[in-house]
């Protein structure tokens, strides 16, 4: 009878808490109920869960980035609709910039945008990277000078149309970092399947300008393996003095998600793989069938956007998975994964829509 008066006290005490938590998180986000697996699908991190933050942000034509300013401003590659959106953290549009089809936002700490897009020109199409100063327009986007970084003016070699600039990552130096992928991989100068290396030049009068002095070397264009450059979907940084970061590839390659960091003590310095296959559940073998996007957070933790699985994943720095989670009731073709302040941004692409998550632990 004592068991059977304390089980009863539990279950009310329970039920309690639960009307209190339904009474004061009504309408403002919704608790994903998911499956316990660890394919992707759910929320594998037990009672530890996302949130999603409404309402969702409407209005975009199959948005392929999402960005977090050093502002903070949110900016949204809206796709087919061809142009830049700034907005703040509520989600109120601050201006919108015209440009073909981007793909891929960064800033650097300068507060220019780096972006991948198109332009036309001699009835062709080519894919781009276009530099917007926003300081000098005042954060008017609208009005903010744009230059062109790729294709390079004058140089007949950049105008291939086969070639995409897929992903931009900026370092703490204002140096910044362009995937480029591309069909001729022969050349072991020059593949289309490359990093390219930006760095700021000065020039005669004093001034600086963002020049291309190289590609990186040692990394393979068509590897399935490690250090492979093998169709890169996106880049990401650390916002860290060092030159780390973290890609996405897309290509025919067993790690489709890889941390490279250059080893400066090594014999022959360069890039090597932080984390080593096997050797964690990030670098599982074919653990991500189509990663779109990735990001990292102030404590280190990864978050990667499978478009394919229709998931995001999130890894601590040690490549152990924690609170993954998806499925085609929440995403469709999810491209790409912002974080700031505990908030989770992502850009579902297939839904035309930005969506906010935040772990159950954080809510207050």
């Amino acid at each position: 009878m004592k068991k059977y008066i304390i089980k009863t006290v539990l279950s009310f005490s329970l039920f309690i808490s639960l009307a209190i938590l339904i009474l004061i998180f009504p309408s403002c986000a919704d608790k994903f109920e998911l499956p316990t697996d660890t394919g992707g699908l759910g929320n594998i991190a037990g009672d530890t869960v996302y949130i999603q933050i409404n309402p969702p942000w409407q209005g975009f034509n199959k948005p392929q980035a999402v960005y977090i300013g050093n502002e903070p401003f949110v900016y949204v590659a809206d796709t087919d609709n061809n142009r830049i959106v700034m907005m703040n953290l509520a989600g109120t549009v601050l201006g919108t910039r015209e440009i073909k089809k981007p793909i891929e936002i960064a800033q650097d700490y300068q507060l220019n945008l780096i972006v991948c897009a198109e332009f036309d020109t001699l009835g062709q199409t080519f894919s781009a990277v276009y530099k917007i100063d926003l300081v000098s327009a005042s954060h008017n986007i609208e009005n903010a000078p744009i230059t062109r970084l790729l294709p390079r003016p004058n140089v007949a070699s950049d105008l291939n149309t086969l070639i995409k600039y897929t992903g931009v990552a900026v370092f703490y130096d204002n140096s910044f970092y362009v995937a480029r992928t591309g069909p001729n991989n022969s050349s072991i100068f020059n593949p289309d399947n490359s990093i390219l290396i930006f760095q700021k030049k000065i020039l005669n009068d004093g001034s600086k300008k963002d020049t291309l002095i190289g590609r990186l070397p040692s990394l393979e264009p068509t590897g399935t393996g490690i250090l492979s450059t093998n169709n890169i979907s996106s880049l990401t940084t650390f916002k860290r003095r060092n030159i780390d970061f973290i890609m996405t590839l897309t290509g025919n390659t067993s790690f489709k998600a890889q941390w490279l960091y250059y080893n400066y003590a090594s014999e022959t310095p360069g890039y090597e793989s932080r984390l080593s296959p096997n050797s964690n559940k990030m670098m599982l073998p074919n653990k991500f069938i189509r990663p779109e996007g990735v990001t990292v957070d102030n404590f280190g933790n990864i978050y990667i956007a499978d478009a394919d699985k229709d998931s995001i994943y999130k890894f601590n720095s040690f490549g152990d998975e924690l609170q993954s989670f998806g499925g085609a009731n929440i995403f469709k073709e999810p491209y790409s994964v912002a974080f700031f302040d505990k908030t989770l941004y992502v850009a579902d692409r297939g839904n035309n829509r930005i969506l906010r998550f935040i772990l159950s632990t954080d809510l207050r």
